[in-house]
C-alpha cells in the first residue's frame, strides 16, 4: 500500500513516527524532536504518534506546523483503544514509511502499521543493556519484539553499536540493523556567562569552589549513588569541591538519594535541581561534569556537556567511547574508587589543561554529531527502504 517514491524524492516521502511520550526530557523524543525541526518545511508529510501524553516537545512541533496525536494510554487496559486508534490514523495518512521508537512502540506501532498492510516499518532500539529491561513488563516486550523482528520491520535503528549487538544477541534479527548515533542541535547548547554566574549564585556556590555536576534522571541505570559514593572520597580530599545532580528524582524530595547524601555527611556538599528546562545553563555552572551511569545508549548528557565545553569524567559504557574519543577520562562502571581518581585527577590539572580538555571535547561533538549529520543518516535508511520498496 505504500506510494512508489524514486531515491531523488524522498522530501515528499510520508512518514508516520511513533512514540510513547513527548515530554521533552527522554533521549529518543528529543532526538525526534530535531530530527523534525531540522526541516519545518515538510511539516505537512510527518505527522507523530504519541501512545501516551503530549508535554513540552509535543507542543513545540505542533508550534512549527507538526501534526501530533495525543492517545492517551495508561495501562495496559488502554491496549485494545490504542490499536484501533493506531490503525485508524495511520491508514488515514497513508505514509510511505512508519518509523517506531522504543520497545513500546515497537510492538504497538509496527503490529498496527503492518496489520494496516503498510510493510514499510523501521523500529527504534534506545537501550544498550538488555539485562537492565527486566523491570515490570519491559523485559517481555523486549523479547517478544525480538521474535516479530524477524517479520514485522525493514529496518531497526540502533543508537548505539553496543545496543545493537546486545539485541541481536536476545533474538532480533541481525541483518536489519542500522546504527545511527544522536545529533545535538548546538544552536540551543549555549549559556552565557550571566546566567552560570545567576544559576551558581542561586546555588550559593562560592567564587573560590570547583562544581562537579551530573545530569540525568534519577535511575539505578544512571548511577547516583556510585556518584554520591565518589563524592565522599573526593570530598575528603578537596574542601573546594560541591556537587550539582540535575536531572528528573534528583530533588529534595528524594528520599533513597538523600539519604545516600546523608549517611556519607554530604548535606552541605550537594544541590539538588530536579527537573529542568534550562539545561544548558545548568551545565554551564558546572566546572566538571561526570557521568557515572551502568549503562547507557547513546549518552545525551554526557554529548551536551561536551557541546557546553566541559571537561568530562565519564563510566565506559555503551557508545561513551565512540563519543568523547580521546577527548575524557573514562573509568569502569560501579567503581566508585576510579571515578573518584578520575575526578581528583581532573581537578588537580592547571586550569589551563582542564580549559583544554573541553575545548577538544566541544571541538569532537561538533564535528562527529551534529544534528544534521543524525539527518543524513537516518535520509540514507529512508532512501533505502523506499528503493527497496520499488518495484
Amino acid at each position: 500500500m505504500e506510494n512508489k517514491l524514486t531515491d531523488g524524492a524522498i522530501d515528499n516521502a510520508r512518514i508516520c513516527h511513533i512514540t510513547i511520550t513527548m515530554s521533552g526530557f527522554g533521549g529518543a523524543e528529543c532526538m525526534l524532536a530535531r530530527l523534525l525541526l531540522t526541516k519545518p518545511e515538510l511539516a505537512d508529510k510527518r505527522i507523530v504518534l504519541v501512545l501516551r501524553k503530549v508535554d513540552t516537545l509535543g507542543e513545540k512541533l505542533r508550534a512549527a506546523g507538526f501534526t501530533v496525536h495525543e492517545l492517551g494510554m495508561q495501562s495496559f487496559r488502554d491496549i485494545p483503544r490504542i490499536f484501533f486508534q493506531l490503525t485508524k490514523i495511520i491508514r488515514t495518512f497513508h505514509p510511505d514509511i512508519v518509523q517506531t521508537w522504543m520497545y513500546h512502540a515497537d510492538l504497538l506501532g509496527g503490529s498496527a502499521a503492518f496489520i494496516s498492510g503498510y510493510k514499510n516499518i523501521i523500529w527504534g532500539i534506545r537501550r544498550t543493556s538488555v539485562a537492565l529491561t527486566k523491570d515490570g513488563h519491559t523485559w517481555f516486550i523486549m523479547k517478544f519484539c525480538a521474535f516479530l523482528s524477524h517479520w514485522i520491520p525493514k529496518k531497526v535503528i540502533s543508537v548505539a553499536e553496543a545496543g545493537k549487538q546486545a539485541h541481536i544477541e536476545a533474538g532480533y534479527y541481525a541483518p536489519l540493523f542500522r546504527v545511527i548515533p544522536n545529533g545535538f542541535d548546538f544552536l540551543n547548547l549555549i549559556a552565557t556567562v550571566d546566567q552560570r554566574n545567576a544559576l551558581r549564585n542561586e546555588c550559593k556556590f562560592l567564587e573560590d569552589e570547583l562544581v562537579i555536576g551530573c545530569l540525568g534522571r534519577f535511575h539505578y541505570a544512571k548511577g547516583q549513588d556510585n556518584f554520591v559514593k565518589a563524592a565522599a572520597i573526593v570530598s575528603k580530599n578537596n574542601s573546594k569541591v560541591r556537587f550539582l545532580l540535575v536531572g528528573l528524582g534528583c530533588d529534595a524530595n528524594n528520599v533513597k538519594l538523600n539519604s545516600w547524601i546523608n549517611e556519607l555527611n554530604l548535606q552541605d556538599r550537594f544541590v539538588l535541581l530536579g527537573e529542568r528546562l534550562d539545561v544548558p545553563v545548568c551545565l554551564a555552572a558546572m566546572d566538571i561534569f561526570c557521568m557515572p551511569s551502568r549503562t547507557e545508549g547513546f549518552p545525551n548528557g554526557l554529548g551536551e556537556a561536551m557541546a557546553l565545553g566541559l571537561p568530562c569524567v565519564a563510566t565506559e559504557v555503551g557508545d561513551t567511547k565512540l563519543l568523547v574519543g580521546d577527548t575524557a577520562v573514562l573509568v569502569p562502571a560501579q567503581d566508585e574508587q576510579a571515578l573518584a581518581q578520575a575526578l581528583l585527577n581532573v581537578i588537580e590539572l592547571p586550569v589551563y589543561q582542564r580549559y583544554q580538555m573541553g575545548i577538544n571535547a566541544k571541538a569532537r561533538v561538533m564535528a562527529e554529531f551534529s544534528i544534521e549529520k543524525a539527518y543524513e543518516r537516518f535520509d540514507a535508511v529512508y532512501r533505502e527502504i523506499i528503493s527497496e520498496s520499488v518495484v
